[in-house]
């Protein structure tokens, strides 16, 4: 770290590591009796802690706690993590910036040096979540894309340009480089940091690094430990904060054997999201161990630490070994840092020994020849469905999709901005065939088992064709999981290689996208002359970002979205990606599929979901011969021989040699300069947020909950994406009355993701999601509730929170089990807050979200064991006393607190509700109204 090192050194354990002709002073591991038998990733935080000992907030003590750390134990000892480096994207990152510009002032008109308010840590940001795949299949996507993307987006870039000058220690990567996660194990990411301290010492110590994406444990493959933190946490920690945490279970995952033929690291991937689901590792550590650890790539180590939170751990990660080494060697890092990074690990006892197994908590174990090709869906990561049984599942799944009371459906917000970019006489937009209607499938293969509903599309100036239930409308190679892996992008191109030597054609009705992890992928994909294959089944380049897989989709083509809505087509996506919850990827698309790249292809290729690629063809070659997958499937011999002929370390060292500096058009961006940010008071994108309006300097105590009502009574597994939505802005809500209130037209709405520096928009976007259901009211979807302070009549849940909020009314959520599950938003808790919820009452919480809770000033409170909502008769129409809290105010965490639910003329529901504040630095957040406001006091007392 830049700041003093504060270590008391109750062990001895500093000491001087010499590399070359260079020395490092470390913190001696093997000074601590007990460290040698712990997993990798407590030897990391074992370091950690030797290193930031200061005697009060971490202590010899905690350092005895974790060499002495018992396996079999549930967590208990809190310790304090403190992160070498922050990472950001700019969906999450732009409100870390806004809130520290905001303090920048606070602390002035508190009486403080706003200059204080500075990273103490390292931080990066990637913008990657912004572009859109407005254009598609044409060789111009890619420019006009981004072109669309600094149209939407200047205010937020002009904002970031901003922070970059006026903070110290933050860098961004400009739009068009790649996907932050990528781009921080190919570049940003340095395995063992060596850095000097203020007194100009150089140390070495462990990278490690949290992130406001919750798949940053895609740097858990290089031996890099770190997980995703709401935007709340990370702002803490860039500014010196550590993060509190249990020291948790690890769990040992025993990899064995070889994968078949045709087995990709996607389906790899997907199988262990399936078992570690099933087994339950939420809170936990896993960690790879074995001597099948040396016979996995890199890039597929990355993939597997990336889904850590589809399995729902906090940290996936491999020790670090000389795959590791060979990694950083071909991704452009200097022999000095090869050097560290392995003396380092050797000193330390981080380096993989599959000979000295360490002591797990629990054990799991996966033969890889176990796993077959695989996609996930239709709506949640870890629900895996082999290939084979792809079509069964399909017209199982089917039947929850089509028929009852119609689903409401959305439009995207870009309609009419495409009609002026994409125009329908434009004959390169699609390749719609000319020869009369394309069949969706096969007439001969009938359709016994499901819906059918065939829509024919008329397009005179692109011929017609048929949709059905079940047409593939997104092909998608998306996502920081895949794009990032040569092994499964080249198999991609060399399948769709194969496909156009063979004859055959994506179905017009496919809008086909192909956005890389980075510029790296283009050059390899060029050095392997593979690009016009893409091209030619319409994968052409539309960005490089995370597209699809965050909802960025773009629209459909006019007259397809048009056949959907009108005919309420259950239609379906398939993505690379990680992510694939209802209401997600696309607002026309019901059902989504997590699919390896080359399968991407292959569907684009069937057209549909209704496909069976063992018994039917994907078409027929020239002589007229029926061509199945198998056919054109790459083999492994093919994969490894182009990566060896493609891939080179001048790639990686060329595009990232100047990666902060950025195209024309960022370093022309006219910025602003000053200490402090000069708001717009009409920027609808960045405005100045309310958490510190009329703050004292000292907290004032907590208060018990008292005739509170209930905003949203909610099922299971309701995501961040149902509480926080990304995606479109439809017509109509709050938040479009707003942005229409203030002269922006429907077409410039963006996305509520865009849009996460106005608060103003975000919190009218809280609870907005077009899938979610508030069991207030009856077979309603959306952000909808009851209003009881006008008889209980439907509204808004915004414009309900407001009339609430007028009549000092404080407000609960109720939930159910894995509430707050998905992407690390920390809008989820900040629009929560802001909306005057006190309390959310779930039978069991997500890890982030629960944090981002209580560093908001929302109370997390848990069912008793076995009860729920429905099991308590509570329908959310009572109101709700919560008693207990104020025992926080006496410097403990009360272990319940006691709520009273009355209802109209009957009994009132009573139970003791578990207080999940489940450390004493979560406390003081919540004493202090939220992490942010416990962070500025302190600056203030420094």
């Amino acid at each position: 770290m830049s700041s003093k090192n504060s270590s008391v050194n109750s062990f001895g354990a500093k000491d001087t590591l010499e590399v070359g002709d260079s020395s490092y002073e470390i913190y001696r591991l093997d000074a601590v009796p007990g460290t040698e038998k712990l997993p990798y990733s407590l030897k990391v935080l074992a370091e950690n802690l030797l290193r930031t000992e200061d005697g009060s907030n971490i202590t010899k003590d905690h350092i005895e706690a974790i060499a002495n750390w018992d396996p079999s134990a549930d967590p208990s000892i809190e310790i304090q993590f403190t992160p070498a480096r922050v990472i950001m994207q700019d969906f999450t990152g732009v409100p870390c910036i806004v809130d520290l510009a905001t303090m920048r002032e606070a602390v002035g008109d508190l009486g403080g040096d706003p200059q204080k308010v500075n990273p103490l840590a390292p931080a990066d940001l990637v913008i990657d979540h912004s572009v859109i795949a407005d254009l598609f299949g044409r060789a111009d996507a890619f420019e006009r894309n981004v072109e669309i993307e600094y149209e939407r987006n200047g205010e937020r870039y002009q904002f970031l340009r901003w922070g970059q000058g006026a903070f110290n220690d933050f860098k961004v990567v400009p739009p068009g480089t790649g996907i932050v996660h990528q781009v921080n194990i190919e570049y940003l990411a340095s395995v063992v940091m060596p850095r000097r301290d203020a007194d100009g010492n150089m140390l070495a110590y462990p990278d490690t690094c949290v992130g406001t994406d919750s798949h940053t444990t895609m740097e858990n493959g290089l031996g890099v430990l770190g997980w995703g933190v709401g935007g709340i946490e990370a702002e803490a920690a860039m500014l010196g904060q550590p993060v509190s945490m249990l020291i948790p279970r690890v769990v040992g995952f025993k990899l064995t054997g070889e994968r078949r033929a045709g087995v990709t690291a996607t389906d790899i991937v997907l199988t262990v999201t399936e078992m570690l689901r099933k087994h339950g590792v939420v809170g936990k550590f896993v960690e790879f161990y074995g001597d099948g650890v040396a016979e996995v790539p890199l890039p597929n180590r990355a993939t597997l630490g990336n889904m850590s939170p589809e399995f729902g751990s906090t940290a996936a990660i491999f020790p670090i070994d000389e795959v590791t080494i060979d990694y950083l060697r071909m991704t452009g890092r200097s022999d000095q840092q090869l050097a560290l990074v392995e003396a380092y690990a050797k000193a330390q006892g981080m380096w993989h020994d599959p000979s000295r197994e360490p002591k797990f908590s629990e054990y799991l174990e996966l033969d890889l020849a176990d796993v077959v090709p695989s996609i996930a869906g239709p709506k949640r990561p870890q629900d895996r469905i082999a290939l084979d049984d792809a079509k069964s599942a399909f017209r199982k799944d089917i039947h929850n999709y089509v028929g009852g009371e119609e689903e409401e459906s959305v439009r995207t917000n870009v309609d009419e901005a495409v009609d002026e970019t994409f125009p329908a006489s434009d004959p390169v937009s699609l390749s719609f065939a000319d020869e009369g209607a394309v069949p969706l499938h096969s007439a001969a293969n009938g359709a016994e088992g499901r819906p059918t509903n065939p829509v024919k599309v008329e397009s005179p100036e692109r011929g017609d064709c048929i949709l059905d239930h079940g047409a593939v409308v997104i092909a998608a190679i998306t996502s920081c999981t895949n794009t990032s892996n040569p092994e499964v992008m080249l198999g991609a191109a060399l399948l769709a290689k194969n496909a156009v030597d063979k004859g055959l054609t994506t179905k017009p009705w496919v809008k086909t996208t192909m956005a890389p992890g980075s510029q790296v992928v283009t050059d390899y994909y060029e050095k392997a002359g593979l690009w016009p294959y893409l091209e030619k089944l319409g994968f052409f380049l539309v960005g490089y970002g995370c597209t699809t897989c965050i909802g960025n989709s773009g629209p459909l083509p006019d007259e397809i979205s048009k056949a959907i809505n009108d005919n309420d087509l259950s239609v379906t996506a398939v993505l690379s990606g990680n992510r694939n919850f209802e209401g997600r990827i696309n607002p026309d698309v019901k059902m989504n599929y997590l699919a390896s790249p080359p399968l991407v292809i292959a569907y684009a290729l069937a057209g549909t979901m209704d496909f069976d690629f063992q018994t039917e063809p994907l078409g027929q070659d020239e002589s007229g011969n029926d061509v199945f997958l198998k056919d054109i499937w790459p083999s492994q011999q093919d994969i490894n021989d182009t990566i060896a002929g493609a891939i080179n370390t001048e790639m990686f060292v060329k595009n990232y040699s100047d990666v902060f500096k950025g195209d024309e058009r960022w370093r022309n961006l006219p910025t602003p300069s000053g200490d402090t940010f000069e708001w717009d008071q009409d920027s609808t994108y960045v405005r100045k947020p309310p958490y510190f309006d009329g703050m004292p300097a000292d907290p004032e105590p907590v208060t018990d909950i008292h005739g509170a009502r209930v905003l949203a009574l909610l099922g299971d597994s309701v995501t961040t994406d149902h509480i926080s939505p990304a995606g479109s802005i439809k017509p109509g809500t709050p938040a479009a009355q707003y942005l229409e209130s203030h002269g922006v037209e429907k077409k410039d709405y963006n996305s509520y993701g865009s849009r996460r520096g106005n608060h103003e928009v975000m919190i009218r976007g809280t609870f907005a999601n077009i899938r979610l259901r508030n069991q207030l009211l009856d077979d309603v979807s959306g952000g909808y509730t009851r209003d009881f302070t006008n008889g209980g009549e439907q509204a808004f849940i915004y414009d309900a929170a407001q009339n609430y909020a007028e009549q000092n009314i404080p407000l609960v959520v109720l939930g159910g089990k894995e509430y707050g599950s998905g992407s690390s938003r920390d809008w989820a808790a900040k629009g929560t807050s802001l909306l005057g919820v006190r309390a959310v009452i779930a039978e069991s919480f997500e890890r982030i979200h629960r944090s981002n809770l209580i560093g908001m000033g929302v109370i997390p409170l848990q069912f008793p064991e076995g009860e729920s909502a429905a099991s308590l008769k509570l329908d959310g129409t009572e109101t709700f006393e919560i008693t207990g809290i104020e025992d926080l105010n006496e410097g403990k965490t009360p272990k319940t607190v006691h709520v009273k639910a009355a209802k109209d003329g009957g009994d009132a529901v009573e139970f003791d509700a578990v207080v999940r504040i489940d450390t004493p630095g979560e406390a003081d957040y919540y004493r202090n109204g939220g992490i942010l406001q416990y962070v500025l006091r302190n600056m203030l007392k420094s």
